[in-house]
């Protein structure tokens, strides 16, 4: 007769044969690596040539190929900073951390070899994943001074801007640090991508100051195709962004895609009707503009929200959006090139606030997962959302500010007048985007 000790052993080994995808935790999982490498490729296509085609459009055919290289030299610096040291900033090398900066023990990612798991993907898979997330964050803010800042200007302020503000805020929320504690809630980056990012923007735009003729001059985007085209990639690219940060191939992942697209298209249609009213047309810019809204507004919801809630996110973001745009640039005056905050920064801060109240399991149809908040009901959650906002806003601004600063003592932030007027193509990289004869 077999034993108690021998029964479990063939139980086991048969469940194993039998059930093979119920393995234990440490166990690599195909279908998992599988998806997050698909992600990981995504979401770097975002950025290249996603985010590069898309701002390359709107700013004049003299500084296209200026936006194209900041963009491309930021995917090479950000994925050298992240391996050296921003990841350790942000993740550490132990499962407990501190609770504003992780440990240095994955400086190089020493910590982790081809076997390491972070739960069941490869720890490097996790590490690169991320570094995506970091090399798309300081190129949303090349938007905000865009036609008039220095190339070196622009490498030095986001090599520190990485490692001061956006590895410790992301090591606050997703590294197990003061603001995970707490239960704050960003299920793939509207504080730690979309509102760092975009505060940095508007701060950037207030130091650096507007561009010359702004805002009585007219700025036109020189190639709306080229735009839309970016915006369709940033579109598909979002997919790897949100649905990749379940970090697994599940129905989380599912969920997180369905209200993502859901989302994007609501705050589409929710600009194009506000444009239609006002100004008697919709426009491609207006429509593709709305898109980026309805992603970013999403983007910290996704893992905790239903399609309901995410179409009313949607057409909150599409028209908030719409109208912070045009308060920022006609009211106050503030030339934020490409939109950066009104767009990612209020969208962020919007759908943050949101994800406190549509997390909550008693508002029926509008519920979430089912998750719920980790703080009970829908106020307590969303005291805790406001402390990670006003936290981040305030932490990225003082940080932001302080570093253009020191680069304008260092290096001088902006190009002069004559050399902007002649654009940044020809001054700072000797080449045309255009050699039409």
């Amino acid at each position: 007769m077999l034993g108690l000790s021998n029964l479990r052993r063939v139980l086991l080994a048969v469940s194993f044969f039998l059930f093979p995808s119920f393995g234990v935790a440490d166990e690599l999982s195909g279908a998992n690596t599988a998806w997050i490498l698909t992600a990981t490729a995504l979401v770097l296509f975002m950025t290249i040539p996603g985010l590069s085609l898309f701002y390359a459009g709107l700013v004049r055919s003299k500084n296209v190929l200026s936006v194209l290289m900041q963009c491309f030299t930021l995917t090479c610096l950000m994925s050298i900073l992240w391996f050296v040291v921003g990841y350790t900033i942000a993740f550490g090398s132990a499962e407990e951390q501190g609770p504003f900066i992780g440990d240095f023990g994955n400086v190089l990612f020493a910590a982790m070899g081809v076997d390491s798991l972070n739960g069941d993907i490869p720890a490097v898979l996790f590490a690169a994943f991320q570094m995506t997330f970091a090399v798309i964050t300081p190129a949303l803010i090349v938007g905000a001074f865009a036609e008039r800042m220095k190339f070196s200007a622009m490498l030095l302020f986001s090599s520190a801007w990485l490692l001061l503000v956006y590895s410790p805020v992301c090591h606050w929320v997703w590294g197990g640090g003061w603001l995970a504690e707490m239960g704050f809630l960003d299920f793939a980056g509207g504080s730690v991508v979309h509102i760092t990012a975009a505060v940095a923007a508007l701060v950037a735009a207030l130091v650096i100051g507007n561009r010359r003729g702004f805002p009585g001059t007219p700025m036109m985007p020189h190639n709306m195709t080229m735009t839309v085209t970016g915006a369709g990639m940033l579109w598909v690219g979002w997919f790897g962004f949100n649905a990749g940060s379940a970090l697994a191939a599940n129905g989380s992942a599912a969920m997180a895609l369905l209200v993502t697209h859901i989302s994007a298209a609501a705050g589409s249609l929710a600009w194009m009707a506000c444009e239609w009213i006002r100004h008697g047309k919709p426009s491609v810019l207006g429509i593709v503009t709305g898109m980026v809204a309805g992603l970013g507004t999403i983007t910290p919801a996704s893992g905790s929200v239903g399609p309901a809630a995410a179409l009313v996110i949607g057409l909150c973001a599409g028209t908030i959006c719409f109208f912070a745009t045009l308060f920022l640039k006609q009211r106050l005056k503030i030339d934020d090139s490409l939109d950066v905050f009104p767009v990612h920064g209020v969208g962020g801060i919007l759908g943050t606030l949101l994800v406190g109240v549509f997390c909550a399991t008693d508002l029926g149809v509008f519920s979430g997962l089912g998750f719920g908040g980790d703080n009970g009901s829908i106020g307590a959650q969303v005291q805790v959302q406001l402390i990670g906002i006003v936290a981040t806003f305030s932490y990225t601004a003082v940080v932001s500010w302080l570093l253009l600063k020191l680069v304008d003592k260092v290096l001088g932030l902006r190009v002069s007048e004559d050399q902007e007027t002649e654009g940044l193509d020809i001054v700072l990289h000797e080449e045309r985007g255009y050699d039409i004869r």
